[in-house]
């Protein structure tokens, strides 16, 4: 039972902080990632949908554009691949 006031605890501390669109990105991608439903509503509630929206999309571009580097391929090349698209 303490543990979970403590966790309770931290949430509420937590949700005092101002959360910029990036760092709810991050999060937000990240617990999608590890499929952790509970840190993916936490960093939802972070901003607006709206804001987060942007964030992720800023998120995406800078990650393929990351990989198109060091893949020495195009960002379309990556995206479709990260997609599983064929090439186009």
């Amino acid at each position: 039972m303490f543990g979970r006031f403590r966790k309770s605890a931290r949430s509420h501390a937590a949700d005092d902080r101002h959360h910029n669109i990036f760092e709810a990105a991050a999060a937000y991608v990240a617990a999608c990632a590890e499929d952790d439903q509970d840190a993916l509503e936490e960093a939802a509630g972070w901003v607006s949908p709206e804001a987060l929206s942007f964030g992720v999309r800023e998120l995406a571009c800078r990650a393929v554009i990351a990989l198109a580097r060091d893949r020495g391929e195009s960002p379309s090349a990556v995206a479709q691949e990260l997609m599983g698209l064929p090439a186009a």
